[in-house]
């Protein structure tokens, strides 16, 4: 949903680039596509309740992770749910947005951080997953095609009412942006990398990737904390490389300014982008690059990011995670 560098001075003619699986492959790091192989069960539901530091209330596995109606931790926190957001409507198939969102819309790397976007936008969007006009150029991204099945059974009202919910809610700090050679070692699981812990835990050199995980693999995976966030390990270098091509196009594109405002907070329709996703930043730019987004800004955008680099897509989404979000 985010990224729309769109701007009337890009004209020039665009198509998706021939080398696709190329570049999806380059930035495999963005998509944490679990390998083959088995995998393991989730946890069994053996009656425990669980507690989160503040919390008043207690959760047994099976209530945390209930599809029609996840644990909502801290009601307080966030306005009054509606139904879509809280509990889905399960004969038309659809989950709760806060299931894979969370009630304060601030989501997880594979997915989308979907609190502060403009109403409007937001409703585009489900509009553009409902018309088959949202794809991902990673065919074993499973949760797209998930995504746009939700959005086809959404009513009109659905749809309003969930985009109404998160808009309402502000975007706040929820990834750290680390700039380092080594990162610790991970697994991919659910599109997420965890830390190895025990005796596979350790560090391993971080290369030409970014590598998105929860700072409390328990805290996320198992108990779905909305007050548990993210850290993104990025290159040494790739924030100002980042910062180049956003603030001023480095030669090669339009800077993200022109569109998404001077600090990148959104104009109108044009979404933010200070804070985001990296993995999230990064699918949607191969999307429009690869052409498998083809929306109303699509046309657009295409110029804009035709000429970025595997490299620049990662400097790109390092800058605008680094950046603390702004009311």
């Amino acid at each position: 949903m985010l990224c729309v560098l769109a701007t009337s001075l890009c004209s020039a003619v665009w198509s998706p680039g021939a080398a696709a699986d190329d570049l999806v492959n380059r930035l495999a790091w963005a998509y944490a596509i679990t390998p083959p192989g088995p995998a393991a069960p989730p946890a069994a539901d053996d009656g425990t309740k669980y507690t989160l530091p503040g919390a008043d209330r207690a959760f047994t596995l099976d209530q945390i992770r209930n599809r029609q109606g996840p644990a909502d931790w801290f009601p307080a926190e966030h306005p009054p749910m509606p139904s879509v957001v809280a509990v889905g409507r399960e004969p038309a198939g659809i989950f709760a947005c806060s299931l894979c969102h969370y009630p304060n819309g601030k989501g997880r790397p594979e997915n989308a951080g979907v609190a502060g976007l403009q109403v409007g936008y937001f409703v585009q969007q489900l509009h553009d997953f409902k018309n088959g006009l949202r794809t991902s150029a990673e065919a074993r991204k499973a949760n797209t095609p998930m995504m746009a099945g939700f959005a086809h059974a959404m009513t009109e009202q659905e749809i309003r009412q969930a985009a109404e919910y998160f808009g309402a809610m502000p975007w706040t700090p929820w990834i750290d942006v680390v700039e380092t050679d080594t990162v610790p070692k991970t697994r991919i699981q659910g599109g997420m990398y965890l830390k190895l812990e025990g005796k596979n835990a350790g560090t391993e050199p971080l290369g030409e990737r970014i590598v998105e995980t929860p700072n409390s693999t328990r805290d996320t995976e198992k108990l779905r904390n909305p007050h548990s966030g993210f850290t993104a390990y990025v290159p040494k270098g790739s924030v100002a490389k980042g910062a180049a091509l956003a603030q001023t196009g480095a030669g090669k594109t339009t800077q993200c300014t022109i569109c998404h405002g001077a600090d990148l907070t959104g104009l109108a329709l044009v979404p933010p982008l200070r804070g985001r996703s990296p993995s999230y930043v990064a699918r949607q730019l191969i999307d429009f690059k690869e052409g498998t987004r083809h929306g109303v800004w699509a046309p657009l955008m295409g110029p804009v990011v035709a000429n970025l680099s595997a490299e620049d897509i990662l400097d790109l989404s390092a800058y605008l995670a680094s950046l603390p979000p702004k009311p």
